[in-house]
């Protein structure tokens, strides 16, 4: 069995899918052949992604695999990856992104010694870095504030999250078979299912380990980007979509045993519900509201009690306030977050 399988979802990624599989390659210490990099090569049409993918499995045979399918979204990509994963532990890099050697260095030795285990750990994080490369800067978001370091602990014993420090698909390294186990299987044909990836499985994690090591860069600046404004509202039926299934999938708090997790997940389904109602508040069009009033009203009839501690937040409140003012307070949030937390 590999140590650890990395999946990198590429439609038309020719012009930066090497950074990213060339670094992953440099995680191999040692030269034990215990990665896998699984390229999934999700129907592109645009270049050559699907014969770069073939030219890296030729090069590296038993670590590099080519998988082809038609085009079903990033949520298929990663689940093509999860079905050929055949490591312990499952790590998804985007083809535009790339993992740093030297923070990978102290995570892959701990990794190789779980795989030796019988009850290995069910979660790795690590940092995640915001690369603005066009504009020169980088933002390191860490959670040393959060989780204790130098050893495996459980959800009890973690601290207090601060407004930025969800985590997220950058950050995490899941056990393969504890993402199997809990059916997580992500939507086609639908963005933004990187939150499910790390919202659903929450639960079913027992123990963590946290690396206070920057693992994961995560390049902000192609104007075609998911998190790019214009691009968000234009795909605001899928933000949309993909909030109802994270509703659906786990059923707060009876889903969950630690208090704190439960906390965590409620803030992160909070976040979620702000985005929607944001997004749907940029053009003020009468479907807009509907569609609103329509996600705050799945989720009171899903679980009542949550909704209203969810809707009684000071941002949420402010981010639904039924006027004029009200939408432009949401704007206003928008922007605020976009400057302090540089997602965007």
């Amino acid at each position: 069995m590999k140590t650890v399988s990395f999946a990198i979802p590429c439609y038309n990624s020719a012009d930066y899918m090497d950074t990213c599989i060339e670094s992953i390659l440099e995680c191999d210490f040692g030269n034990r052949n215990d990665i896998e990099i699984l390229i999934v090569d999700d129907g592109s049409t645009k270049d050559n992604t699907a014969e770069k993918a073939d030219e890296w499995e030729r090069r590296h045979p038993g670590i590099v695999r080519a998988i082809h399918q038609e085009n079903g979204g990033h949520g298929a990509a990663v689940n093509a990856g999860l079905e050929h994963a055949t490591g312990r532990y499952f790590k998804v890099v985007d083809s535009d992104d790339w993992l740093d050697r030297e923070a990978m260095e102290s995570i892959m030795r701990y990794l190789r010694m779980q795989s030796e285990l019988k009850d290995p750990t069910d979660l790795v994080i690590a940092n995640y870095v915001y690369e603005k490369v066009h504009e020169g800067t980088r933002t390191v978001m860490n959670y040393r504030n959060v989780f204790p370091r130098g050893r495996e602990f459980t959800w009890d014993e973690v601290g207090h999250f601060g407004q930025s420090q969800y985590l997220l698909m950058h950050s995490v390294i899941y056990r393969t078979d504890l993402l199997r186990d809990c059916g997580l299987k992500l939507p086609e044909h639908t963005f933004y299912v990187d939150n499910i990836f790390v919202y659903v499985p929450l639960p079913h994690v027992k123990t963590i380990r946290y690396f206070d090591e920057n693992m994961y860069r995560y390049f902000i600046g192609r104007e075609d980007q998911s998190v790019n404004e214009q691009v968000m509202y234009s795909r605001r039926d899928q933000q949309l979509r993909v909030t109802r299934l994270m509703i659906d999938s786990v059923n707060l708090p009876d889903d969950v045993e630690s208090r704190k997790l439960e906390k965590y997940m409620e803030n992160y389904l909070s976040m979620m519900m702000c985005i929607c109602s944001i997004f749907l508040r940029l053009e003020k069009t009468e479907d807009n509201e509907r569609k609103r009033a329509e996600i705050w009203g799945y989720l009171e009839k899903a679980n009542p009690a949550l909704y209203k501690r969810i809707r009684h937040t000071v941002l949420n409140w402010g981010t639904n306030i039924p006027t004029e003012a009200g939408r432009q307070f949401g704007l206003f949030a928008y922007h605020l977050a976009q400057k302090i937390f540089k997602f965007n």
